[in-house]
């Protein structure tokens, strides 16, 4: 074999596994491209309803509202909206209405002073129902103790425990095993990535011998 021979099969050695170089890494390229599309569609799918904002607003003094409307950070269906007093006594009040990511509640008459907690229940738009509650305070009401927006009789208040909380843990829970599916499929798309290289780096090395 002469020295312009052995020059010739090492240059085209070197081309082929330059090539194979390239191949991997644009296969690389591939793969982190579909992960990150995949990532950034799966991120909403993950998302939790939650409440965004209410007024009144949670911890504050106010007059007494008209109404109360609390915001959440996607669209909800089927509201339930429950007041209750400092002393477990439940004003009159309307009924909860939803339109697009937004709920009212309309209140009966004058709140009297004191503090008051709103329990609400929703449906997300993934179906889940949550639930929630805040307080707040009414002040420089008009309105004597004996008096104001009528209390319904005394008894029992309306549950709003459903089988999801607002909680931190359950939204984890929740969240672990909506996305384990998208996990599964990221690295069952990296082992197709790699199986795919290892073949065309096989078939270029057993490739028919340069004469």
């Amino acid at each position: 074999m002469t020295f312009q021979t052995r020059r010739s099969q090492t240059r085209r050695s070197q081309i082929r596994t330059s090539s194979t170089r390239a191949f991997l890494v644009r296969s690389a390229a591939a793969a982190g491209a579909v992960t990150a599309v995949l990532a950034l569609t799966a991120a909403p799918a993950s998302a939790h309803t939650a409440l965004t904002g209410s007024d009144p607003k949670a911890k504050s003094t106010v007059e007494s509202p008209p109404e109360i409307t609390l915001t959440y950070n996607q669209p909800v269906t089927l509201p339930r909206v429950l007041l209750t007093d400092g002393k477990d006594g439940r004003p009159a009040i309307g009924t909860p209405k939803a339109v697009d990511n937004k709920v009212t509640l309309p209140i009966s008459g004058t709140l009297r002073n004191g503090e008051y907690t709103v329990g609400w229940r929703v449906v997300s738009a993934d179906g889940h129902p949550v639930t929630g509650s805040y307080e707040f305070t009414v002040n420089g009401s008009s309105e004597s103790p004996s008096g104001g927006a009528s209390t319904q009789a005394a008894g029992p208040a309306p549950t709003l425990t459903l089988n999801r909380t607002t909680s931190p843990a359950a939204a984890e829970e929740e969240s672990g095993g909506s996305s384990g599916w998208w996990w599964i499929g990221l690295i069952a798309l990296a082992v197709a990535a790699a199986a795919g290289a290892g073949a065309l780096l096989r078939r270029r090395n057993t490739g028919p011998a340069d004469g």
